[in-house]
């Protein structure tokens, strides 16, 4: 800088008039940051011109984006639906897979047994049904059924609404066909993947069947709870009846039940399921379906349930058919139909007399349970009763419990003793004895001394039997109980005289069938045909040749020696005015009850006893067996022909071997019988066994009735027809 010269400072907020004096000045105009001054502010102007411009743009960018998301929602769908239909088989290889395959089985004219199978029961037509049932069912689930193409969009957007506002999911969006899909194909997931590939096999199934054929299939196997699925099952199970007799308040109750059948049953809860059923009418109502009238009515008297299901002793019969069926036939693949040889009338009744009998006595003697077996001449099964109460116990104690027979047995002792020899007028000393360690006592300790073996077969004298068990050997009784019909192992020791080995009702009662026919013992059945539903023959029992084992004389010997045990023995409640015969059992303790008897026509063998092998009080033979069988002969020979037991043996005077007498006897004598004749085996192998003109019943009135399918016959006609309704 020049000396002398003045260094010149800048200068802000100087008057205008310095300017020119000096050289350097600023403004305001001249600051980065204009300095703050107070203005007035501007007050906003409200203008409806501009508002509703702001709404209209406001409006136009909530479309925009709603139509951005449905894109992108169409988007994801789609991908979806892709990766999910990548997934699943070609569509090429679907098919409808085969509805499981129900056993129908009938009585002997007919009449319904019980249905099985995973169903319960028969696939009935849609034209066959009763029309109320899909009428209450598209009511309820989809009433626009016959209109959308297997998704109902209206639906399922009426469902959402119905939803969001109930808060709750009150309502499904699935239509018919898509339940159909779920229960042909899918598990009962509740994912995404589910229910993409239900809407796809929805899809599928309206291309590929009619609107009826969808509706019938989904009826024949949709759940209805307690166990049923199909209409025919659920209409036998709720109401006793088929699904071609449903009446209009029975329908609407069916029709409720696919919301939710496990809870809705009316087995389970009778309140719920009617209000449902209310729900249905009043929807049908609305539709139009059904008039005022018939709303009023149906809902007046609302659906009568029918008693508990499972409670008939028929279903142990079923069982047994459904036991025996693979050895038959193979895998049941497809329908069919089972003709059993059970009379459903007498089943019912022997039923009801084993149930009374325990009613009124159970609690007194400590009796709990009851069974009853019923075999004509042909062996056919006509009855059996395996236990008191089916819903309470399935166990079979017919056919499967094994309990000592007790003197019950004793029959095939003095028949090996009659084939040795002997005569019904031998006689033996009644009276203490002792073989080896064991000592077998009398009933009560009564001893008659010098009797005939008729007198001590009647009177079921344990001493008698058990000197005849060591003089024909343990091994020849067994032997000969197994000739009769016996299966079960058997102990071949003395003891067995007084009936310590374990049989089932079945087959004991089965041994006894040769001293009812003749002297034949006949193949023991209870099925007598299996047809498919179009009448195709799988399987038959034509009877064919059986094996005598009794000769004639044995078994007028036999027959009456044991009339003797009706007349004058331990079985005197059991006399019905009838030529008939039988024995008596009690095993150890009163543990086990039986009687055994027959007629010409029937064998019926009856079992008292508990379970658990607890002692009953007292009970004998003689006592609830043999009024059992009383009620049940009776009835089964009502308008029956009287027919003389076969045989026909006359008395003479006693010319065989000396009594035993009453001493201790070695074990060595036990193994070593007294040198008798050779005891008779099989008579003959293979021989026809003469027709059976007198195994009658007051319900049936041939052995084996021909009804069945295909096939003309007396009474109510063919299966076919009874299918059918002709």
């Amino acid at each position: 800088m020049a000396k002398g010269r003045r260094r010149i400072e800048p200068t802000f907020d100087e008057p205008s008039h310095a300017k020119a004096s000096r050289g350097l000045s600023l403004s305001d105009a001249d600051r980065v940051v204009p300095p703050r001054t107070k203005t007035a502010r501007r007050k906003p102007t409200k203008s409806r011109r501009r508002r509703r411009g702001g709404v209209i743009a406001l409006a136009g960018r909530l479309v925009y984006w709603c139509f951005i998301l449905a894109i992108w929602v169409g988007i994801g769908t789609a991908g979806l639906v892709a990766y999910y239909g990548a997934k699943m088989p070609s569509a090429t290889t679907w098919a409808i897979p085969d509805r499981p395959p129900n056993v129908k089985i009938v009585a002997v004219d007919g009449s319904l047994v019980a249905n099985r199978g995973m169903t319960g029961g028969e696939a009935v037509g849609l034209h066959e049904m009763s029309p109320y049932i899909p009428e209450a069912v598209m009511a309820i689930e989809d009433r626009r059924f016959y209109s959308h193409f297997g998704i109902d969009p209206l639906g399922l957007a009426r469902a959402m609404v119905e939803n969001v506002f109930s808060g709750r999911v009150n309502q499904g969006g699935s239509t018919i066909t898509q339940q159909l899909a779920k229960n042909l194909f899918l598990k009962p997931d509740r994912t995404v993947e589910r229910k993409v590939q239900e809407v796809l096999l929805a899809l599928w199934l309206e291309q590929k069947h009619s609107k009826d054929q969808i509706l019938e299939m989904y009826l024949n196997r949709v759940y209805f709870g307690s166990g049923a699925y199909g209409v025919e099952a659920a209409s036998r199970r709720y109401f006793g009846k088929s699904a071609r007799d449903v009446s209009l308040a029975e329908a609407a109750l069916l029709a409720g039940l696919l919301k939710a059948p496990s809870r809705l049953s009316p087995a389970r809860d009778p309140k719920a399921a009617e209000a449902r059923a209310q729900l249905v009418l009043a929807a049908m109502r609305d539709q139009d379906l059904i008039s005022g009238k018939e709303f009023a009515h149906a809902k007046d008297a609302p659906a009568a349930r029918a008693p508990a299901y499972w409670t008939g002793s028929e279903h142990y019969v079923a069982d047994r058919v459904m036991e025996e069926l693979p050895d038959l036939i193979g895998e049941v693949g497809a329908d069919v139909i089972v003709d059993t040889t059970i009379d459903l009338t007498l089943q019912k009744l022997a039923e009801a007399s084993i149930r009374r009998l325990i009613a009124e006595e159970g609690a007194k003697l400590d009796v709990t349970q009851g069974a009853l077996v019923s075999i004509d001449n042909s062996g056919a099964v006509r009855a059996m009763v395996g236990g008191a109460d089916y819903a309470n116990s399935q166990f079979d104690r017919a056919a499967e419990a094994r309990r000592q027979p007790g003197s019950a047995f004793k029959p095939f002792v003095f028949l090996a003793a009659l084939e040795q020899g002997r005569t019904p007028d031998s006689v033996r000393n009644d009276a203490p004895i002792r073989i080896g360690k064991w000592t077998p006592e009398n009933y009560h300790g009564k001893y008659y001394g010098k009797v005939t073996l008729t007198t001590a077969l009647a009177k079921s004298l344990n001493s008698v039997a058990a000197q005849l068990a060591m003089e024909v050997g343990p091994a020849t009784v067994v032997e000969t109980a197994h000739r009769m019909g016996i299966e079960s192992k058997l102990e071949a020791n003395t003891s067995i005289a007084l009936g310590t080995s374990e049989v089932t009702p079945l087959e004991l009662t089965a041994a006894y069938v040769p001293f009812a026919n003749g002297g034949y013992r006949p193949d023991v059945h209870i099925v007598q045909r299996v047809t498919t539903a179009s009448g195709e023959v799988l399987y038959e029992n034509t009877g064919g040749s059986v094996t005598r084992v009794l000769k004639p004389e044995i078994v007028g010997m036999m027959n009456a020696m044991m009339r003797e045990t009706l007349k004058d023995g331990t079985a005197r409640k059991a006399a019905f005015g009838w030529p008939a015969a039988g024995k008596t059992g009690t095993s150890q303790n009163s543990r086990d009850a039986w009687f055994v008897g027959y007629t010409a026509n029937l064998t019926t063998g009856v079992w008292f006893g508990n379970d658990d092998g607890r002692p009953m009080k007292k009970v004998t033979g003689g006592a609830l067996p043999a009024q059992a069988w009383h009620e049940f002969m009776l009835a089964a020979h009502e308008g029956v022909p009287v027919a003389e037991l076969p045989g026909g043996w006359q008395r003479s005077a006693p010319a065989d071997a000396a009594p035993v007498p009453p001493e201790e006897v070695s074990a060595e004598a036990v193994e070593t019988p007294l040198p008798v004749a050779k005891p008779a085996r099989a008579v003959s192998g293979g021989s026809a066994m003469p027709a059976v003109e007198n195994s009658r019943t007051g319900s049936i009135k041939a052995p084996v009735p021909k009804v069945g399918v295909g096939e003309k016959g007396s009474g109510k006609g063919s299966i076919m027809d009874v299918i059918l309704g002709n």
